[in-house]
């Protein structure tokens, strides 16, 4: 049996590293090798620790996800890099293509998503291993799509990537915490559907939940982005 491989967390919310930490631990063939909250603090993990895989958060306190590989790469680091950012940017997109990025993760996402990216990248490993030459472009085609699984990663029963964008668009955007009844006015759908994919949003680390209190009667819950 293989040693697993070793993964670099990066992420600098506390709630989400550790979540996505628990999350690289629970798929088989892999295993964290470090925690990083920064770019520097990644820099210096790499330096330390063999690592092949970088689960890496675009948006750090000191440096954008993006020098952190351009960094790697100018010391010698191959690691692979899995980007995981709320940044929707199509040009932080092409840019993270371009230094080689080999997945761009979107946050929040279930663990369901990060399973599957990593069970694709485990096979590509697998598969590709060897060297030498290819003989067609169909084998081209294959090396370079295999890291990529072509089939969405499924979400808790009855909820949408769809709906969750505009979930957290609106509350990431919005001017203070909002109550499940208020994004439901806001975003068109019944307060139960609004509760339960800011429950999830709490739940995955991405969102704070606490009470708010007007007067008398039963306290309201409101939600806000955990930036």
């Amino acid at each position: 049996m293989s040693e697993p491989l070793r993964v670099l967390v990066v992420e600098d919310e506390p709630v989400a590293a550790e979540a996505h930490a628990t999350y690289v631990q629970r798929v088989s063939g892999f295993t964290v090798a470090a925690v990083a909250n920064t770019g520097q603090q990644a820099l210096r993990s790499l330096q330390a620790h063999p690592i092949d895989v970088v689960l890496l958060d675009m948006n750090l306190p000191d440096l954008h996800g993006l020098e952190v590989v351009r960094a790697m790469r100018a010391a010698g680091h191959t690691a692979d890099v899995i980007a995981v950012s709320s940044a929707r940017d199509l040009d932080i997109m092409r840019s993270a293509v371009s230094l080689g990025v080999v997945q761009y993760v979107l946050k929040p996402f279930a663990f369901a998503t990060l399973r599957d990216r990593l069970a694709a990248y485990l096979d590509y490993r697998a598969t590709h291993r060897s060297t030498g030459e290819v003989g067609s472009q169909a084998e081209v085609d294959e090396v370079f799509a295999a890291v990529r699984p072509t089939r969405p990663a499924a979400l808790p029963k009855g909820m949408s990537e769809e709906l969750l964008g505009r979930v957290v668009s609106a509350l990431r955007d919005a001017d203070g915490p909002r109550s499940a009844s208020e994004l439901a006015g806001e975003l068109g759908v019944s307060r139960v559907t609004a509760r339960r994919y800011l429950e999830h949003l709490h739940d995955s680390g991405y969102a704070t939940r606490r009470s708010r209190y007007a007067g008398a009667g039963r306290p309201e819950v409101e939600y806000g982005w955990r930036s």
